[in-house]
């Protein structure tokens, strides 16, 4: 079983979250991003989307896009707690959670950040006031989880999960974008500077 990965890569990112969350030890193999390794034919025949990360299992099967790698290993792990969510409700709302970070700030910081700085215009089209709307998308979209840390210690409640894990890596990645979590927005920086302490962050 191995990993292939850009390890410093949000995406790459969170899955390395998790795995240390759960204690999990996997292979890693480094794939050269920028360099264009994940558009040769070779990657292009274990990665359905030429992204990392991706899951290699010993049969050879392959699962790409992080949450999936995650939700993976979250069914074949036993463990007293899931990161998904252990009662129908908590699942409902790391669910809704997860998403809602994940189409309204991770992804739009993605596309900002491409658009922008033109990173891949290689081998894409970089639409520049695009990337600027993403970006402002971005910082609107941070005070509806300052609001939502007002009533709970964690994005989706009162337990750590991987919306918890998305949201982090969001709010570092931003800072690509010159885009502070500062005291303007108290219950998000509270929560940030938390998280950072946590060993699988710091791992």
């Amino acid at each position: 079983m191995k990993i292939y990965e850009l390890a410093p890569a949000p995406s790459a990112r969170r899955v390395s979250i998790y795995l240390a969350e759960m204690g999990i030890d996997v292979e890693r193999v480094n794939i050269d991003i920028r360099g264009g390794e994940n558009l040769s034919e070779a990657f292009q025949a274990i990665s359905l989307n030429g992204r990392v990360p991706v899951l290699e299992l010993d049969d050879g099967t392959t699962i790409c896009e992080s949450i999936a790698i995650c939700r993976y290993f979250d069914s074949v792990t036993q463990s007293e707690t899931s990161l998904f969510g252990d009662t129908p409700i908590e699942q409902a709302k790391i669910e809704m959670w997860q998403r809602m970070v994940e189409f309204q700030g991770l992804y739009a910081a993605f596309q900002a950040f491409r658009n922008i700085t033109g990173i891949y215009e290689d081998r894409e089209t970089c639409v520049t006031s695009w990337g600027h709307e993403s970006r402002q998308r971005v910082i609107d979209f941070l005070p509806v989880l300052n609001k939502q840390l007002a009533a709970s210690a964690y994005i989706a409640g009162d337990k750590f999960s991987v919306a918890d894990i998305t949201a982090f890596v969001m709010c570092g990645f931003i800072k690509n974008l010159e885009i502070e979590i500062n005291d303007s927005l108290p219950n998000l920086l509270n929560w940030f500077d938390r998280v950072s302490q946590r060993a699988s962050v710091q791992s």
